[in-house]
């Protein structure tokens, strides 16, 4: 039974809410968004009174609010007027749709209005006004300039698709926003005959594919930048130092005791026989051999013009390796759990040396890309 009112308690203030807040958007005079509130809670309720009551108010001060905007918007010196306008326009439209999708919003406004055969004309003016902005900002022969013109470009599309040579401005413009990084090789020391290709693949793979939700930069193998007339950065990444298989054993020999071990048994007087303890001991002899591989790995940017170190950030990397056996003479019940399972392991070989730079590459690799990807960020 408390389950019951405990939801009905949810429902009603479900219901409260859902209702409230297309009159809440109505009282604070944004006519617009209570009209799409209040025709969504028609579509799942066509007889809600109170959203029957908002819509009626709300619809025709909205349209009314956004054609005046239109109009003034036109009628002004502001720099995308049309572009404005086509907005204020949209948005009457997208209410006659979402009106004719909804039967309780349409019994309520039988007969929205639209704007479509007149958004043409806007359109056109507002596509003209966004490509001549595009161009203004071309001349500024800048990449940043170039960012602006490829987002007006974009509007020019939006609004009259294939407008002029727009989609040749696109391409234009976008190719002088971008910033052109040229990726050199990772250098391995050839004392290991060790290949860095793996490592080297992994970093390409996170700049080339996971870097490109950034849209102005792109990252070029030095054979690809060969056929760019400039790059505006140049990104080194090398090895300043780093170690593979350095090996270090430990042998540690020590006697181990038990107390009140059970060694026997001992006849009593009357005859009855009772458990006999003692101490144990073992002399035990284990091993342990760590085979260590560690490294610093440097990023540096620089301007490849000027050469300037734009950021320059050093990365460790460490792996270890470790394997443990041992052996024992004496009473195997002197040794602990530990001990005796460390005896029953033989001695093991390290993995390949490969193997090894590629471990301790995986720690350096997970900071190199959380600083790269903060650094490019900002462009």
């Amino acid at each position: 039974m408390r389950f019951f009112y405990y939801a009905l308690f949810f429902a009603v203030t479900a219901s409260f809410y859902g209702c409230s807040s297309g009159k809440q958007a109505f009282e604070r005079g944004d006519y617009y968004e209570a009209v799409l509130k209040s025709i969504n809670r028609l579509r799942k309720n066509p007889d809600h009174k109170k959203s029957v009551e908002a819509l009626k108010q709300s619809y025709p001060l909205a349209v009314e609010w956004l054609d005046n905007d239109a109009n003034n918007q036109i009628a002004s010196n502001s720099t995308f007027k049309w572009k404005n306008a086509v907005h204020s326009y949209e948005k009457i439209n997208h209410m006659y749709d979402e009106i004719n999708r909804s039967p309780g919003a349409k019994r309520v406004i039988p007969d929205p209005k639209n704007y479509y055969s007149k958004l043409v004309g806007v359109k056109e003016k507002a596509a003209e006004e966004s490509y001549s902005a595009g161009i203004n900002a071309m001349i500024k022969d800048t990449r940043e300039g170039a960012k602006a013109a490829y987002y007006h470009f974009l509007d020019v599309n939006e609004f009259q698709p294939g407008y002029r040579e727009v989609n040749d401005m696109l391409s234009e413009s976008k190719f002088k926003a971008t910033l052109k990084v040229v990726v050199e090789q990772i250098p391995v020391p050839t004392r290991y005959r060790l290949s860095g290709n793996f490592f080297q693949d992994q970093i390409e793979s996170y700049l080339y594919n996971q870097l490109r939700k950034y849209e102005f930069v792109k990252f070029y193998t030095p054979e690809e930048a060969a056929g760019l007339a400039h790059v505006d950065q140049r990104l080194k990444i090398q090895f300043d130092d780093f170690t593979v298989g350095e090996t270090h054993t430990v042998q540690k020999e020590e006697t181990v005791t038990k107390d009140s071990v059970k060694v026997g048994e001992v006849k009593l007087d009357n005859g009855t026989k009772v458990p006999a303890y003692n101490t144990v001991s073992a002399k035990l002899t284990t091993f342990k051999k760590e085979v260590v591989s560690k490294g610093l790995l440097s990023m540096i940017v620089v301007d490849a013009v000027g050469e300037n170190v734009l950021t320059h950030r050093k990365f460790n990397g460490q792996y270890k390796w470790v394997t443990e056996w041992g052996s024992f003479n004496g009473d195997e019940r002197a040794l602990s759990d530990v001990q005796l399972a460390i005896c029953k392991k033989k001695e093991n070989s390290p993995p390949p040396p490969q193997n090894l730079f590629v471990e301790f590459t995986k720690p350096i690799y997970n900071q190199l890309t959380g600083s790269l990807q903060s650094f490019y960020r900002k462009y």
